[in-house]
């Protein structure tokens, strides 16, 4: 199983970015909206007021999307789509994308349509 962490830069494009990931068949998802470091130091920290002009390429807000995935495979699928959504994720203000290992997930309901007892996907 991975978390799949994403920072997404454009939150006009959240809804289509859910779509997909229901037929992807990932169907469990949490969203945080977020802000990036360079905006909030540009904001609220006086010393880096020269980090203003970064915050102005940057959108004022993120959402971060959070995803147990069991499937390897529907890894890549996921990080596809969000770059066939979203754009080049190696571009600058476009967004992040990561990974990490989960060992043990409890209180996940069960993927839409899973068969009893295999959890979610």
């Amino acid at each position: 199983m991975q978390l799949l962490i994403a920072v997404i830069n454009h939150p006009e494009k959240l809804d289509e970015i859910l779509s997909g990931f229901v037929e992807l068949g990932v169907t469990g998802a949490t969203i945080v909206d977020s802000e990036g470091m360079g905006r909030v130091l540009s904001a609220d920290v006086p010393i880096f007021a020269g980090l203003q002009a970064l915050a102005a390429c940057s959108r004022p807000q993120n959402h971060t999307i959070f995803s147990v995935i069991r499937e390897p495979g529907k890894v890549d699928e996921v990080v596809h789509l969000l770059q066939e959504i979203c754009g080049d994720l190696d571009d600058p203000a476009t967004g992040i994308v990561f990974t990490l290992p989960v060992n043990r997930v409890v209180g996940l309901a069960p993927e839409l349509g899973a068969e009893p007892g295999r959890g979610p996907t």
